[in-house]
């Protein structure tokens, strides 16, 4: 008996010596990540010491049986501290993105394992060294919490989606098997901590959808489309996929997989300051990028074209946009939208009988105003090659590529055959019924906007967005980048006045809120959805919109509750432009202004009016001195907003 225990007492020695441990601190050791290798790879994340992703099983199944991540062996583990100052082609939050963090890579036979340390968060991926054709199978990509937390779960239908989503209030038991949701997607840990889950260098790969977990309530996996084998063209826009393989990529040689991607947060302010996600992305792959250009567009579409006052009938005609034009050239927009309707849709070559692009865009030179033109996906790439000749020819400099609805993998490598294509004839893109963010953009800064978002065009057949909505985006959609939600309506609603109009929408919300969604909101390509008609009604709105820049030197996010308010500063070169949002609740805040400099300042200030909880669109105005000593009360009727521009005296 004796020697039986003493027998079962070695082996489970002899068990656990073969297990190994691996441990990776960010660099200020907020933020740890643990890996144990053993019978499966499980990996941790702790912050301060408090487990926040428990013990998680990853893997990755290749078509010849081929388990990555299953009785694994180490055979070499190195470790890499970076520093370093990142200079973005087009800016973002900051003109400069400081970027530091800790990395350990376990190789295996014929693969290796990365793990990312950041104080914000962590991240790994997947590396081959495979040589020749391979198939992967699956993917196990495990994110397990240690409780049964709250979350907000854009939960999907199908993997055909523009991921334009409301983000329900969930708790993790509540999301078994058969429900997922796209990415990103945040959970909360309680005790103010956030967790942030999303992915990045998201080329040649499907994307990464998040399902529940039958087995372990408190888990969420990983989940992808498999490669699209049949297609049917619904209709112009619609390409639905009929057949998947049982396999989710097709590889070749050596290379890099996606970063899965775990932003965790103390404070729901820095969910708004992160940009892990663009870290994690891959380096500039243009020699060229002095031609990239963000800025405002006056756009056509939400608006149906419905000006008024003029000599001639509004629509999608020449002297419409000459119009747009001309109101964008007196406000010192960049941009004008040509959307749906210029082109015959069967054919992106044929224009329709009441347009003519190149007048147009000559126009446009004459008033140093750009042109954009709007694309369904399938018809640009029936005639990529003719088409960009075409546009580059005429003139015009980018494309809005709508439509594409998926994120499989040839969906994903047409996004970066676009993204290059477009590079090639110096032509930005912007990507709408598309999905999220995932580091295409930082490859090629020409992607300079992305829809993926439940924005502002949804009002005229919905209930969303609403002011919680939109108080709920910057913390999620908007922490993978920039997040073309198209705002500016002048027609403001309270909930009990908003109607569903599709030839001349509204907003929820008050005329402040609107205003504010400019400095809160991030895109390099900002959007004026409104009427121009209506915007020359509104010339002290108008100065605010004409002021407000696409892109920043600097933020300060001042206050901060995902889905109930948010108050952003942000620079561009001496001026600061301050946003705050409410919910439905009326709200005051103290803003403490101590991001100033030393001096005095003026302050100009757009603020709901008295009667905004009844008529939304009543603001007011108001210009004050400040100095970085100055704290200043912030009153915002339901829904409202307030917005500032200050600048040195």
């Amino acid at each position: 008996m004796k020697r039986i225990t003493l027998l079962i007492t070695l082996v489970a020695l002899v068990f656990s010596l073969s297990a190994r441990e691996y441990s990776l601190e960010s660099p200020s050791g907020k933020i740890q990540v643990k890996v144990n290798i053993d019978e499966t790879v499980t990996y941790s994340v702790l912050l301060n010491g408090t487990p926040i992703v428990a013990p998680s099983q990853i893997s990755m199944e290749l078509n010849d049986g081929t388990v990555w991540g299953v009785d694994a062996k180490v055979r070499k583990t190195k470790t890499n501290s970076v520093s370093q100052v990142l200079t973005p082609v087009v800016q973002r939050k900051s003109a400069t993105i400081k970027d530091e963090y800790k990395e350990l890579t376990l190789t295996f036979k014929g693969y290796a394992l990365q793990f990312r340390a950041y104080d914000d968060g962590a991240a790994y991926r997947w590396v081959s060294d495979k040589d020749g054709e391979y198939k992967v199978k699956s993917e196990l990509a495990t994110f397990v919490f240690p409780a049964d937390n709250k979350l907000w779960f854009p939960e999907e239908e199908s993997m055909m989606t523009h991921q334009e989503r409301e983000y329900l209030r969930e708790t993790l038991s509540n999301i078994g098997s058969d429900r997922f949701a796209s990415t990103g997607l945040l959970v909360d840990c309680g005790n103010g901590v956030k967790t942030y889950i999303s992915e990045s260098n998201l080329m040649d790969y499907p994307g990464m959808y998040l399902r529940g977990c039958d087995d372990n309530k408190y888990a969420l996996i990983g989940k992808y489309p498999g490669v699209v084998l049949e297609t049917e063209q619904l209709r112009d826009r619609d390409v639905k996929p009929t057949k998947y393989a049982d396999y989710i990529a097709e590889c070749s040689g050596p290379r890099e997989f996606p970063w899965r991607a775990i932003v965790i947060t103390e404070n729901d302010g820095q969910l708004i300051e992160t940009e892990m996600i663009y870290k994690l992305a891959p380096e500039c792959r243009l020699e060229n990028t002095g031609w990239i250009k963000p800025g405002k567009v006056a756009w056509d579409w939400w608006n149906a074209n419905n000006i008024y006052g003029v000599d001639f009938v509004a629509g999608v005609n020449t002297e419409t946009y000459k119009y747009y034009i001309d109101f964008a050239s007196e406000y010192g927009l960049e941009y004008i939208i040509l959307d749906e309707g210029w082109y015959v849709l069967s054919d992106i070559m044929k224009l329709e009988k009441d347009i003519d692009v190149k007048e147009i865009i000559d126009y446009g030179k004459e008033k140093n105003v750009d042109v954009i033109l709007w694309v369904v996906w399938k018809a640009m790439d029936d005639k990529l090659e003719e088409a960009l000749d075409q546009f580059q020819a005429w003139g015009a400099k980018g494309i809005k590529m709508d439509f594409m609805q998926r994120d499989d993998q040839w969906m994903v490598n047409f996004y970066e055959k676009i993204a290059r294509k477009c590079a090639e004839h110096n032509l930005l893109v912007d990507f709408h019924g598309a999905y999220k963010p995932s580091g295409l953009d930082r490859a090629y800064p020409n992607v300079i906007s992305y829809e993926g978002v439940k924005g502002l065009e949804n009002a005229k057949w919905s209930n969303l967005p609403d002011p919680e909505h939109d108080v709920t985006l910057p913390f999620i959609r908007m922490v993978a980048g920039a997040m073309d939600y198209t705002p500016g309506a002048m027609i403001n609603k309270t909930k009990e006045n908003f109607a569903q109009v599709f030839t001349e929408p509204m907003s929820q919300g008050t005329r402040c809120h609107q205003l504010a969604l400019y400095p809160v909101f991030e895109s390099p390509l900002q959007m004026l959805a409104d009427n121009p008609s209506n915007y020359y009604r509104e010339p002290e709105c108008m100065e605010f919109l004409a002021a407000v820049p696409s892109v920043w030197d600097d933020t300060q996010v001042l206050e901060a509750k995902v889905s109930d308010y948010v108050a952003v500063a942000r620079r561009s070169g001496d001026k600061w432009f301050v946003g705050a949002l409410t919910d439905w609740n009326p709200r005051e805040m103290e803003l403490k202004l101590d991001f100033l400099g030393d001096g005095t300042y003026t302050m100009k200030v757009w603020k709901d009016g008295l009667n905004a909880d009844k008529h939304a669109a009543d603001f007011a105005q108001e210009t004050v001195e400040v100095t970085s000593e100055s704290t200043v009360n912030v009153k915002m009727a339901p829904g409202g907003g307030w917005v500032a521009i200050i600048e040195k005296k």
